[in-house]
């Protein structure tokens, strides 16, 4: 668990400041009317937390009120579990009223949403360990443009792992691209076999490995035991197995830690395809490294908060 390890808000790119510049002015493009009718009195906001679940996006929310001149005194820390059926005063905003409410809602929705994948992700993880697993639950690329920074970071503070970032951080091969890798060249018309898909997939290694180099590694998605075995003598880093059964899971990837143990190929297995928190524990066994869900991030609840301004 990342957080574990130091404070989060030190993984945090610069740019995170400058979309929240965008999203401050995407809330208030032109004239801010309420402002108008505030003026400049000074005061200060509590922030209560209303619902059950974890606080989470801390930074985005300090990063708001940073950039309207305001500042703020936390009462909780980030990671907190918040109580169900119960108001908690978790920060005091203060600062010019007009720019409190200015970052309102922008900051209200950020923490909400960041929280509520906390919540989720720590939820799944908790029920995963609780039947004994010890392996990794990560989220995936299935994430908002725009807002992806936020709900990588909301992953993490829920204890679970973010996975790849983007298209730069690791080489995930998925199907399209050992077709397309496979019939780069081609003659006109010429189409892949799909059953010798799993022939095509060392060149697509080959080629990944040749351009990410030693520091970069490299994740085949496959569809059977054939494929990956094809992907880990190529040299692959993890193989995913996409959308089979939770006894299909248990039996390849049983095989495939036995038929290559003591043969000099070290790899990952992940399963992904459907992983709820409702189904997940069914494919989780020992010999399953990652479990790789959208369900932490995707559609997911939000954890309720509220400003309640007063004038000093």
């Amino acid at each position: 668990m990342a957080a574990s390890h130091g404070d989060l808000r030190h993984l945090l790119p610069g740019n995170y400041k400058r979309q929240i510049a965008d999203w401050l002015e995407e809330d208030c493009p032109s004239l801010d009317y309420g402002g108008f009718v505030v003026g400049e009195s000074e005061g200060e906001a509590r922030l209560l937390g209303k619902s059950q679940g974890i606080i989470a996006g801390v930074p985005f929310f300090d990063e708001v009120f940073s950039q309207l001149g305001c500042s703020i005194e936390w009462h909780v820390k980030e990671g907190t579990r918040l109580p169900a059926n119960t108001i908690t005063h978790c920060a005091t905003v203060r600062g010019p009223v007009r720019k409190i409410l200015l970052g309102e809602r922008v900051a209200l929705n950020i923490l909400a949403r960041c929280s509520g994948i906390a919540s989720k992700a720590s939820s799944m993880l908790s029920a995963l360990r609780a039947q004994g697993w010890t392996g990794i639950l990560a989220g995936t690329r299935k994430t908002t443009p725009g807002f992806r920074v936020v709900e990588k970071y909301g992953i993490l503070v829920g204890g679970a792992d973010p996975h790849r970032h983007d298209l730069s951080h690791m080489t995930m091969l998925k199907d399209n691209h050992v077709w397309a890798c496979a019939n780069n060249g081609a003659a006109a018309g010429g189409k892949t076999n799909p059953e010798s898909i799993a022939a095509a997939i060392p060149k697509a290694v080959a080629a990944a490995k040749a351009a990410g180099g030693f520091a970069t590694k490299v994740e085949v998605e496959v569809r059977s035991l054939e494929e990956a075995d094809a992907a880990i003598g190529a040299g692959a880093d993890v193989v995913m197995l996409d959308n089979f059964t939770p006894e299909g899971v248990r039996v390849a990837a049983k095989t495939l830690k036995e038929s290559w143990k003591g043969k000099g190929r070290s790899f990952l297995v992940e399963v992904s395809g459907g992983l709820t928190e409702e189904n997940a524990a069914a494919y989780a066994c020992p010999d399953v490294d990652i479990l790789s869900t959208s369900s932490i991030h995707q559609g997911t609840g939000i954890v309720d908060f509220s400003l309640k301004v007063s004038l000093r």
